[in-house]
């Protein structure tokens, strides 16, 4: 059926009409709906402002921060394309936000410039392959399947490019973290067994381990100034158990928790959790270095093995081949 209507197509247009087909009829639906994504309706809350500009007293009252408000409106590139580029769903807002959290990107624009990136590689590397494909079909004549493939294959690539980028940084992060929880708790337990108290002993250790796991002192980092700033201890630690994302993480949050809550000793649930983080780490370590064998089987079956059947059984080979012949 492919190959009938490309045939019509050829023989009507000639050998670029499938091509130029193609380009039209993507260009036709872009424009189509081009007016739809960019119009935006007026919120509540933009019309408010609007009308506390419009008054003198209230615009008075402002004062410098309104000056700020107005100038961070205008920075935000992306605002106008707000409804465009974030899901509608509560839920869903939240697990995007959630994840662009957990791979590090703290922005409140990260959602935004995730799905910005996301079309804009998708349109650019459509533009390429048509380009590629109109080069390619000057020199051989293409059918409508592979112009296709040159076509939307780029496409589809650049469009999950970023969502591969944000999955890859998630997990690049999260064994980051994993690796310097350990160390992070024996020198908060040696700041609680000084005298410290938890709060300071979580700044301390964020300041310390800062050179050698930048993540997780950027994560102890936001508990300590949230912390200064008055919010409940609970809720933060929480914030921070949600935020990772990681068990580690989860465990030691309702260790602390439930310390504080029963008034037991804070140093003595420190030492218990550090000597246990510290077994896992070793029990990962032993985990990896078993698995070598099996991962290193494949090389050695393919670079190990036939060259030892050559060597071993070339020169037979060679005799047997020899007697044949001379025979």
């Amino acid at each position: 059926m492919f190959q009938s209507l490309s045939d019509m197509i050829v023989s009507r247009m000639g050998e670029q009409g499938p091509l130029l087909l193609a380009g039209g009829l993507g260009l036709m639906l872009i424009i189509i709906a081009l007016p739809f994504f960019l119009r935006r309706e007026a919120e509540p809350f933009d019309k408010l402002k609007r009308q506390a500009r419009d008054t003198g007293p209230s615009r008075d009252r402002d004062g410098r921060e309104g000056a700020l408000r107005r100038a961070g409106d205008k920075t935000d590139k992306l605002n106008r394309f707000a409804h465009f580029l974030e899901p509608k769903d509560q839920e869903q807002m939240s697990a995007a936000r959630l994840k662009m959290l957990r791979a590090g990107y703290r922005s409140k624009n990260a959602v935004r410039m995730f799905h910005a990136m996301q079309f804009l590689l998708a349109f650019g590397l459509l533009a390429l392959g048509l380009i590629y494909t109109y080069v390619v079909s000057l020199s051989q004549t293409l059918g409508l399947q592979q112009m296709g493939m040159y076509t939307l294959m780029p496409a589809a690539f650049g469009y999950y490019l970023p969502t591969y980028w944000v999955q890859r940084r998630l997990q690049t992060r999260q064994q980051l973290i994993t690796e310097g929880f350990p160390d992070a708790l024996d020198m908060m337990l040696v700041c609680v067994e000084a005298g410290q108290s938890l709060d300071q002993s979580i700044a301390r250790v964020a300041k310390e381990i800062g050179a050698a796991y930048p993540d997780l002192a950027e994560e102890f980092e936001i508990v300590s100034q949230e912390v200064r700033a008055g919010k409940e201890r609970v809720s933060v630690m929480r914030d921070l158990s949600e935020r990772v994302g990681l068990p580690d993480i989860t465990s030691f949050v309702t260790t602390m928790i439930q310390s504080a809550t029963f008034g037991t000793s804070i140093a003595e649930a420190l030492r218990v959790y550090s000597a246990e983080m510290r077994d896992k780490r070793v029990m990962r370590a032993e985990e990896k270095a078993n698995t070598l064998p099996t991962k290193l089987t494949l090389g050695t079956m393919m670079f190990t093995v036939p060259p030892l059947m050559v060597i071993l059984i070339g020169p037979s080979l060679h005799g047997v081949v020899k007697a044949f012949a001379g025979g």
